[in-house]
């Protein structure tokens, strides 16, 4: 990714995640390890992701997804996220604490090594789908597609299909985990990903940051945009459109503020099928994290929902610093509010 781009990550699973989604597949308080065995049966299809999942390692391990690591740049030089293998999350975080003049971008990901990832693929022979990272953040999901035509003229008889997830972070585990659900269940490939091109949008995530300086790092926003920000103590809400692109819902004074306006936004639209999964991911603000799956707890129905815990990778945690904290749930169709005139832009090109 350049340094404009965003992208993201994953940690482990606490012990007491559950991952209900039906009841053939993942049941409230299922041992995962039987539950995955269940996913190996019958696969239709291989999925592929990224590091812009925010996958929980336990969970990305016993489904059997396969991970398309990407890279990242500290002071210390260039790393590739490893799943938290080498250093734990709050190591990361605190670093960035400490090194408040520190350089940390990403950069993406080149075609050369999507055709790597794709031509193994194709050789095992299995129909694939890539879910990466929403153009609307990045531009590597471009050089996933360059890669795929290459791929597809050398092995034309190979189905691949590139996936824009039109979301960020965690959104895309949920939205995996159901792609496995469906394959589980007979749906090729082609349908699985029809699948998925539609279910994209029932995704939301709703986040906030402890501060401004790691954007201001990064060139999005001006250095001076950032201090009067600390010095007013203003925590933004933020989300991400219809074409993945983050969207700022509004400006609060003061975190718990921002806290409750993402518990105010579950509320509204979640759609309260507790056989699905929630997701809260940090960089390391455990604490908040916490606060959060307590009121979402609070709920009624919600008292025993799966929720999946896990933290920002170093890939996104980049570009927002330690104290991002956000819950990423499946609700209302996100298309259903878009601006008039993005609805009719929306028809105009389905008549093309």
């Amino acid at each position: 990714m350049t340094n404009n781009d965003t992208n993201i990550g994953a940690e482990s699973m606490s012990a007491e995640t559950t991952l209900p989604a039906d009841m053939d597949l993942l049941s409230a308080g299922a041992d995962v390890n039987r539950v995955a065995k269940q996913f190996h049966q019958k696969r239709s299809c291989k999925i592929i992701v990224d590091s812009s999942a925010d996958f929980s390692p336990a969970v990305l391990r016993r489904l059997g997804v396969d991970f398309l690591p990407f890279s990242f740049m500290t002071p210390e030089g260039e790393h590739e996220d490893d799943l938290w293998e080498n250093q734990t999350p709050h190591e990361f975080y605190e670093a960035m604490r400490k090194n408040t003049e520190g350089h940390y971008s990403t950069f993406a990901v080149s075609p050369g090594r999507y055709f790597e990832v794709f031509e193994k693929a194709a050789k095992e022979g299995t129909p694939t789908i890539y879910l990466g990272l929403t153009a609307g953040l990045s531009s590597s999901i471009y050089n996933a597609e360059q890669a795929a035509e290459m791929i597809r003229e050398q092995y034309p008889d190979f189905e691949l299909y590139i996936l824009d997830s039109r979301c960020d972070s965690a959104a895309e585990e949920l939205l995996c985990i159901e792609m496995m659900r469906q394959a589980a269940h007979g749906l090729s490939a082609k349908e699985v990903y029809e699948w998925a091109c539609d279910a994209r949008y029932f995704v939301h995530g709703y986040f906030t940051l402890d501060s401004f300086d790691a954007l201001a790092r990064g060139g999005r926003i001006p250095p001076a945009a950032a201090q009067i920000g600390g010095k007013l103590d203003i925590k933004p809400e933020l989300s991400y459109d219809t074409t993945g692109a983050l969207t700022l819902r509004g400006m609060c004074r003061g975190r718990k503020k921002a806290l409750r306006a993402i518990i105010a936004d579950f509320k509204e639209n979640y759609c309260f099928d507790t056989s699905l999964p929630l997701a809260i991911v940090s960089s390391d603000a455990e604490k908040d994290a916490d606060w959060l799956e307590a009121q979402v707890r609070k709920e009624k129905g919600c008292e025993a929902v799966g929720i999946i815990r896990s933290s920002i990778s170093p890939v996104l945690g980049s570009h927002v610093g330690p104290g991002m904290v956000a819950l990423i749930f499946w609700g209302n169709d996100r298309r259903e509010k878009m601006s008039l005139t993005d609805r009719i832009a929306r028809k105009v090109r389905n008549r093309e």
